[in-house]
C-alpha cells in the first residue's frame, strides 16, 4: 500500500453535543457536504459506526466495516454529555480527561484505542512491491489514535488533536513505516 487516507465520519448529535460514544445517524447537512469530496480507493474501510458506513455511502464507496476501527468504548459512561459528567462526578472526569492511561468505568484507555489502531495498521503492510491506494471512514477519536500512533506521541497529546467531522489525513507507508503525506 502506498497511501491511506482517514476520514472522520460526517457530524452526528453526540459529536455536536459532546457526548460519549453511541451510535447516531449522522446530520444530513454533513452528509451533504460529504458527498462533495472526491476520494478513490482500491480498498474502503468504514468503522462499525452507522455514522462512519453512512458517510463512505454518501463518499460514493462501499466499504468493508471493520471492528478494530470503533469509537472508544465509554463503558457505563457511554452516552453521557460530558458537561455533565464533569459537573456529577468532576474528580473522576477530570482524571480520565488528564490521564488516557485511565479509563471510564467499564471502557477502554486511550492507550486501548492506540494498541488497537497500531495493531490494524500492522495488518495493513502490504506484499513486498504492492502499491494500493485505502480509505477508512471512522469516529474522529481513531483519527486522533493513528495521528499520535503514527508521530509516535504520548497518549498525554491526544488533548492537542482535534479533528472535525469529514476531516482527512493522509499516511504513507514507506519501508514499512507510516508517516504523515503532506499534498
Amino acid at each position: 500500500m502506498s497511501t491511506l487516507t482517514l476520514v472522520a465520519h460526517a457530524l452526528t448529535p453526540a459529536l455536536r453535543g459532546l457526548v460519549l460514544g453511541g451510535d447516531a445517524d449522522p446530520d444530513l447537512a454533513s452528509l451533504a457536504a460529504a458527498r462533495e469530496l472526491k476520494l478513490a480507493a482500491d480498498t474502503v474501510y468504514a468503522g462499525p459506526e452507522r455514522a462512519a458506513v453512512r458517510t463512505a455511502e454518501a463518499l460514493g464507496l462501499t466499504a468493508v466495516v471493520e471492528p478494530a476501527l470503533r469509537d472508544r468504548e465509554y463503558g457505563e459512561w457511554a452516552g453521557r454529555d460530558l458537561e455533565e459528567l464533569l459537573a456529577a462526578e468532576p474528580d473522576r472526569a477530570a482524571a480520565w480527561l488528564e490521564r488516557p492511561h485511565t479509563a471510564t468505568p467499564g471502557g477502554e484507555t486511550e492507550n486501548d484505542v492506540l494498541t488497537r489502531v497500531a495493531d490494524w495498521l500492522g495488518d495493513l503492510v502490504p506484499q513486498e512491491d504492492e502499491r494500493r491506494t485505502v480509505v477508512a471512514v471512522v469516529h474522529p477519536s481513531v483519527v486522533r489514535a493513528t495521528v499520535l500512533y503514527v508521530l509516535d506521541a504520548p497518549p498525554e497529546s491526544l488533548r492537542h488533536v482535534d479533528v472535525r467531522p469529514l476531516a482527512t489525513v493522509t499516511l504513507s507507508l514507506h519501508a514499512g513505516s507510516w508517516s504523515l503525506a503532506f499534498h
